[in-house]
């Protein structure tokens, strides 16, 4: 199944669940906030929720994570303060995203997940026009 959040305006919180097994734990879900509007649940909202709320003029810049067997097991958020927000198990191959242009940050995040968890993400990056917002998520 297909996902995508995407919003005009700037990301302000980001939601992550993690479901653990007996073998370790994978990324089941995620949802963003964007402004006072949150997107749909993606994925699975089951397991431990982990949240970062980011700081005025803060945004995400760089993704990073580990891809296990069809399925997500990390995602680390970099923000433009140098914070990190780590959520999952630090296991499989690695995989990074980051904007190729200056002064652009995460808008939206793409992917697939299957009923049980995130099985792709894709990273989604532009400078946000701050005269001209759209505050309404679809």
């Amino acid at each position: 199944v297909g996902l995508n959040s995407h919003c005009h305006s700037r990301i302000t919180d980001i939601r992550v669940w993690e479901y653990n097994n007996y073998w370790g734990g994978y990324i089941s879900g995620f949802q963003l906030r964007y402004e006072s509007n949150w997107t749909a649940d993606v994925g699975v909202n089951s397991g431990n929720p982990m949240e970062m709320i980011l700081y005025d003029k803060e945004a995400i810049i760089q993704i990073s994570g580990k891809y296990y067997s069809g399925y997500i097991y990390e995602l680390v958020f970099v923000t433009s303060q140098g914070r990190l927000f780590k959520v999952g198990q630090s296991y499989g191959a690695s995989f990074n995203f980051y904007p190729t242009q200056k002064g652009n940050e995460l808008r939206f995040l793409s992917g697939r997940q299957n009923g049980s968890g995130i099985t792709s993400i894709g990273a989604h990056w532009a400078a946000i026009r701050t005269h001209y917002m759209d505050k309404y998520c679809y």
